[in-house]
């Protein structure tokens, strides 16, 4: 068989690899995606989009009933049903979009998996390319645990999560990171009750101990019971759910059990050796500052390159891929990077945390702002949270903060928003900013390193 060639080969169908196949088609190049799966990746199948379209019902149903600290009294029910349907119809109405935009754009797109079988020489099925210009988008999928009796059972990850039809009435969660934290959070205000089990010392172990603690008290007050520090040893499964046995001897039972404790490279399936392509000791593709693998004309970007696995990143890498590929001298982390835990309240994170800063050698301090100071959290009583700033001794630049809060995802691009622009903590003291608003708590902030 020999290969056709053709100007661009894209694997998988992320948020940065559409983008890029759609672009270079329309300037007429011939452009091939593989896609073994669902079109648009996991943001748009199983990853953002299903989430929050779930977490929209579930955070409404809990703002209902937390409305009573404000003594409005709500009888709650969920049509949690009809909230999987609607999420399903969002999910498919925007994978649907995906395969608009690259077939209007002119993009050949076959439904396979690829293998490399050559220095930039790809397979899937009966068809062979070859390019001189090749992109790896194939991100990464749940991390399967190696935990007695759990393999064969018909356990739940994010991506068969939003298969449900029918509410667990008890729901076993591994994993206390953003994944197992929302969905978790999210099952708990449509009505199930929850357990999640963790063997860090306590959930979002990567982030501040203090936005940990507050995250903690507020699922607890959803019900939510946290087994933290603790291992799962052993799975049994029947038809009448799950148990899981830990380390402390504890036996929890549920109908459902969630799978979250991590994520791999997709990438087995590529035969990359085969094109003199690297894998790090993760599996994930090794590529230098400008997204470039071992084999001259392949990139790599988005999470199974090692980049954060966030939508906004592997879409910013796009961007950054097609300077690069133009001549310039964008890289792989010359942007602000900054992320949200979409549980309520939300954690969100922009740049290095004080710990961060000091480990990299900068002479740094922070200030912290609680949610009870600030006078639209008291109105609305969502004072669980806080704002923190860090900043550098000799040049007052911003480096970082954390705010933990209602809608702090929202806010912190008031930050990322300084950093990129290279200001000082004092031009956000001096900034005026509207009363009354959360927002409004920035300035303040700013103004305790005064």
């Amino acid at each position: 068989m020999s290969a056709q060639a053709v100007d661009a080969i894209v694997i998988g169908s992320g948020q940065g690899g559409v983008p890029f196949a759609a672009d270079l088609a329309r300037e007429g190049r011939s452009v091939v995606l593989f896609e073994r799966g669902r079109l648009g990746g996991s943001c748009v199948n199983y990853g953002c989009t299903p989430s929050k379209a779930f977490l929209a019902a579930a955070h409404n149903a809990g703002r209902a009933r937390n409305a009573r600290n404000l003594h409005v009294y709500a009888q709650v029910s969920v049509d949690f049903s009809a909230v999987m349907e609607r999420v399903r119809s969002i999910r498919d109405e925007f994978m649907h979009a995906v395969a608009q935009k690259l077939d209007a754009a002119g993009v050949r797109v076959v439904r396979a998996e690829a293998r490399f079988t050559g220095p930039r020489t790809v397979t899937a099925g009966d068809d062979e390319f070859s390019a001189p210009l090749i992109v790896i988008d194939t991100g990464t999928t749940s991390f399967f645990p190696d935990v007695p009796g759990l393999a064969g059972t018909q356990y739940l990850t994010n991506e068969t999560f939003f298969g449900l039809t029918a509410l667990p009435r008890r729901l076993l969660v591994m994993g206390g990171g953003y994944i197992g934290l929302e969905l978790g959070q999210g099952m708990a205000r449509a009505g199930s009750q929850v357990d999640i089990v963790d063997h860090n010392p306590r959930v979002l172990a990567r982030e501040e101990h203090e936005a940990s603690t507050v995250l903690e008290g507020c699922l607890r007050d959803d019900g939510i019971r946290l087994h933290l520090g603790t291992d799962v040893k052993g799975v049994e499964h029947s038809a009448s759910g799950f148990a899981l046995s830990l380390d402390t001897g504890q036996r929890l039972e549920g109908d459902a059990l969630l799978v979250a404790v991590g994520r791999t490279p997709n990438s087995e399936t590529l035969n990359c050796p085969a094109a003199g392509i690297e894998l790090d000791h993760r599996g994930m593709v090794k590529v230098d500052r400008q997204l470039r693998t071992t084999c001259s004309g392949v990139y790599a970007i988005g999470d199974v390159a090692g980049q954060p696995a966030f939508t906004h990143v592997s879409w910013e890498d796009y961007r950054r891929l097609k300077d690069i590929i133009a001549g310039g001298a964008r890289t792989r982390d010359d942007r602000v990077l900054a992320y949200t835990t979409f549980t309520e309240p939300q954690v969100a994170r922009v740049g290095m945390t004080l710990e961060q800063a000091r480990g990299a050698g900068k002479d740094a301090r922070c200030v912290t702002l609680e949610l009870a100071d600030v006078a639209r959290a008291v109105e609305w009583s969502q004072t669980q949270g806080f704002f923190r700033l860090v900043v550098e001794k000799p040049s007052d630049l911003i480096l970082g903060a954390t705010f933990v809060g209602y809608e702090a995802g929202e806010l912190i691009h008031v930050i990322l928003a300084h950093m990129e622009a290279g200001s000082t903590w004092q031009v956000l003291d001096r900034s005026m900013h509207v009363h009354p608003t959360y927002a409004e708590g920035l300035p303040s902030l700013a103004r305790l390193l005064e």
